[in-house]
This record gives structure tokens, C-alpha cells and sequence, in this order.
């Protein structure tokens, strides 16, 4: 069965054809690290997780990037609490997200490019696109001129003249209320960010002088929003990918507007398909930092585990509405329970000493196999993990009315059935099936470390400081990187 994917930019879901028939370049939106991320965040990193699982499951060399903001007005909103520059604040968050995608088991992307990083890249972008007639300068700001892109607005299905003005900038420097800041002139004004900034942070006079700029052709100034993600899909991957991408919510303005400038500047289709990943909702409204009503990765880990949350941010479709509450929890805590415990029934019965080479059970056969089939049907029907994960519960049934039904099993179907587990469950939905130790290991693991860390604090505070540095060193050669921040050590293992 051919893979069928929903592409927004045509409205319709068709089968997906790569330009390389051996790979595929897949670009996805990442964080503006400004805050912690939270389940919202989450959702869109499991399911492009699971995008690229079963791409490479399909023979594919997956070649996936996705981005870090690190320049932008939330950033330095957070100067004075979480860093005393806006590079200091990124980085604090950028630590945060890198250890939260470790948390859920997620598979690491090829790279994980930053704005501050590829200035001369988005610099360079721009200056194709003033050269190309298609942008222009103006004290000092450089905007693109939405009107020289015949086909501006085919992504969000709007025509230039439905569009009202983008931005906050002064309308005396643009030719149309749409048009959008590529370079935006010097740094950043206090009226920027006094909306996202926390009472605890520094003012924001004194955080508007910590905010970067670079210089550029028209002067001193800082890259806008939209032409970040253009400049650093074609550094790593080419000018037309095959799939980009991104939370609903950045269909419109960032993702057209990306559509806008890389095909102006580069007179090809900038992707193929546009996927889109609904957005996370809770009491009615979606999970969002600005809202304040989040819930953050890092304490959904602790309290649940990876596996309750990959099976609830899985259990519904990208492309479906999404509700978190503690019933969607506790019907996912169940779920994955009983995939658990089907899987470790298959896994005794299998090594048992009553299951025999001879021994056939029709039925068992069939819905193994039927689950097998199942599952790859979901997943090539846009990549549907809520049918997906049916599959492997219809499996786990299978499993217990084999091994309840009889005293004498079958090995073959009941390998196949934990090979299934392992394959489906573990390699692309990324449960811990098949994890030598599971879950409890790794907990485990973490409180030694901390353990570890609380002592050699200790002895920093007593001013032993060399053996402080003999404690960091034996854990670094076991495998555990410490990092010394403002906010205490922190380590990865």
C-alpha cells in the first residue's frame, strides 16, 4: 500500500512520491525557546518522531532538521530571569528542549540548526531576494513586497487583498499593510517585549540592551521571523524539500510567508507537502505558553513516564482535534497498560516450556498476521497513529485469548506476535517493548546520578573542590555528561 499523507497546500490527501525515490528531506518548525516546553510542543515532536520512523521503516534515508529560535523578542522578554543576555536565556531553553526530546525517546534529527548561527545564510537570502525585485529596503528594515508573488496566499487560501498588514512595524515604511520584515533595522524596543515579559525579569530597557543584532548591508539590525526557516532548510537539506512541517497554527504567516520568499528567491516549489500537526487543546483552548495554561514536559515525564505520553500524544491523528484532561491521561495510562502487559504475556508464553514447534493455532495465526496488516495500513493512511495503536491492541487481545485457551502454545505465532510488539510498538510508535530492563532501569539510573551529584555538591560547598572534579570525571566516563549552570548541574546520560 502506498503512503498517503494530507498536503495543505492542495487540500487534499495524496500518495506521497519524493523527488529521490531512495530519501526523503523533511523540515520541521521547531521551538522558540523562550519558555518550557509543554505538552503542545510535545504533540508536534512525537508525531514527526513517528513521521520519520516509519519513512526509514519504509526504506527511506530520512534526512530531518528542525530548528532552534534563539533570536527573538520572547527571548529577551526573559532576560534577568532565566539569563542576563538573550543568547544566555536561549541557551537555557535550548539545554531544556534537548533534554525533554531525550525524556520521550525521541530519535535525534540529522541537526538541530540555531538562528544565531546561519546570519550570514539569511543575509544572504535577502540580498537574493532585493536583487530578485521582490524585496526592499527601508531605514534600514528590508520587507518583502507580497505583491511581486503572484501566487502569495496558496497555502492559507487567501488572497493578498484579504490580508491585513503583518507585524507591528510603522506602516510609512511599507508599500503593502502585508508585507513582512526580512532584516528588521537596529535592535529591540522595550514596547517589543513589555507583553511577554514576567515580573521577575530584568526591565525592559535594561533586556532590550542584551538583545543581538549583526551588520548587514543595511545597516546594524536582526533577521526576521519568517526568512530564518527558508535560510536554514536550504543550508541543510536543498531549495525544494519533500515535506515541511509545523504546528497548525504557523500555517499562516510563517509558512506562507516561507513559501513566498524561498520560491521568489529561488524560482522553484519550496515543498512538495505541507503537513500540518493540530494543535493540543485543554478546557477548550489550545495548550499554549502565552496562556499560561500548560503543562510542561518535564514534569508530564515525571509524573507519567514516556510511554503514558507517547501513547496519549499518539492516540489521536496529527491531523485530529487533541484534548488533554486527566481522562484522555488515565485512558492512555490504561492503553498502555494493557499493551504492556500483552506484550510481556507473548514474551513468557514464548519462552515457556509448553510452547511447541508443532503446535498451530489458526486463529492466532490469522490476527497476528491481521495486525501486522493493520498497522501498516494506518500508517500508510497519513500516518494514522490512533489505528495504528488499535492494531497492537487488537494484538494484545489476540495474545491473551491464545495463551488463556490452551495449555499447550504456539512459538511461531507467538514470536511473531512479540516481534510485532518490538517492530511496531517499540522501533516506530518508540514504546519501550523489547528495552532490556525498561523504564524502571533508567529511572533508576537517574537517581544514582542525582544521588552522585548531591554529594559532589557537597564537596564543592566544603571546597574539596578536586575531588568535586574526580566525582564529574567518573561519571563522564560512565557515560554521563554534567554540565555546571546558574540554576545547579544538570547531566545527560
Amino acid at each position: 500500500m502506498t503512503l498517503r499523507v494530507t498536503n495543505t497546500l492542495t487540500g487534499e490527501t495524496e500518495p506521497f512520491e519524493p523527488r529521490d525515490p531512495d530519501s526523503v528531506l523533511l523540515y520541521y518548525c521547531g521551538l522558540t525557546t523562550s519558555d518550557p516546553p509543554h505538552l503542545g510542543h510535545a504533540r508536534g515532536w512525537v508525531h514527526v518522531d513517528v513521521m520519520c520512523r516509519w519513512l526509514e521503516w519504509l526504506g527511506y534515508d530520512v534526512h530531518h532538521v528542525e530548528n532552534f529560535t534563539d533570536v527573538n523578542e520572547k527571548i529577551v522578554a526573559r532576560v534577568g530571569e532565566d539569563g542576563d543576555s538573550e543568547a544566555d536565556v536561549a541557551r537555557h531553553y535550548v539545554r531544556q528542549v534537548i533534554e525533554d526530546m531525550r525524556s520521550l525517546n525521541l530519535d535525534r534529527a540529522e541537526v538541530y540548526p540555531r538562528v544565531s548561527e546561519h546570519i550570514p545564510e539569511i543575509i544572504g537570502l535577502v540580498e537574493r531576494l532585493v536583487e530578485g525585485g521582490h524585496a526592499y529596503e527601508a531605514d534600514g528594515s528590508v520587507y518583502f513586497d507580497v505583491t511581486s508573488f503572484e501566487e502569495y496566499g496558496k497555502l492559507s487560501n487567501q488572497s493578498v487583498d484579504e490580508i491585513e498588514a503583518q507585524g507591528e512595524d510603522a506602516e510609512s515604511e511599507k508599500r503593502h499593510p502585508a508585507d513582512f520584515a526580512l532584516w528588521k533595522a537596529d535592535g529591540v524596543a522595550p514596547e517589543d517585549i513589555e507583553e511577554h515579559r514576567h515580573p521577575e525579569a530584568a526591565s525592559a530597557e535594561e533586556a532590550c540592551q542584551t538583545a543581538q543584532t549583526w551588520d548587514s548591508p543595511w545597516g546594524e539590525g536582526r533577521p526576521g521571523w519568517h526568512i530564518e526557516c527558508s535560510a536554514m532548510s536550504m543550508t541543510h537539506l536543498d531549495e525544494t524539500i519533500d515535506i515541511h512541517v509545523g504546528g497548525q497554527d504557523l500555517v499562516f504567516p510563517h509558512h506562507e510567508n516561507e513559501v513566498a520568499q524561498s520560491e521568489a528567491a529561488t524560482g522553484q516549489r519550496f515543498a512538495d507537502y505541507w503537513l500540518h500537526v493540530r494543535l493540543l487543546e485543554t478546557k477548550g483552548e489550545k495548550m499554549s505558553s502565552s496562556l499560561g495554561n500548560f503543562f510542561t514536559v518535564s514534569a508530564a515525564v515525571d509524573e507519567f513516564g514516556p510511554d503514558v505520553l507517547r501513547t496519549f500524544l499518539l492516540s489521536t491523528a496529527y491531523t485530529s482535534r487533541a484534548t488533554y484532561s486527566e481522562e484522555t491521561i488515565a485512558e492512555a495510562e490504561e492503553r498502555w497498560d494493557r499493551l504492556r502487559r500483552g506484550y510481556e504475556r507473548a514474551v513468557e508464553a514464548c519462552d515457556d516450556v509448553d510452547a511447541y514447534a508443532k503446535v498451530e493455532d489458526g486463529a492466532f495465526r490469522d490476527a497476528v498476521d491481521a495486525a501486522r496488516e493493520d498497522f501498516e495500513a494506518a500508517m500508510n493512511d497519513d500516518f494514522n497513529t490512533r489505528e495504528a495503536t488499535t492494531a497492537l491492541l487488537d494484538l494484545t487481545s489476540a495474545v491473551n485469548t491464545h495463551v488463556d485457551g490452551t495449555e499447550e502454545y504456539d512459538y511461531r505465532a507467538l514470536r511473531e506476535a512479540v516481534e510485532t510488539f518490538e517492530e511496531f510498538g517499540g522501533g516506530i510508535l518508540g514504546l519501550s517493548f523489547g528495552d532490556a530492563g525498561g523504564e524502571g532501569d533508567v529511572t533508576l539510573a537517574g537517581d544514582i546520578v542525582e544521588l552522585v551529584l548531591d554529594v559532589r555538591e557537597r564537596e564543592r560547598e566544603a571546597g574539596n573542590y578536586e575531588r568535586a572534579d574526580e566525582l564529574r570525571d567518573e561519571l563522564e566516563a560512565l557515560g554521563v555528561e554534567v554540565q555546571d549552570t546558574d540554576d545547579g548541574p544538570s547531566y545527560r546520560l
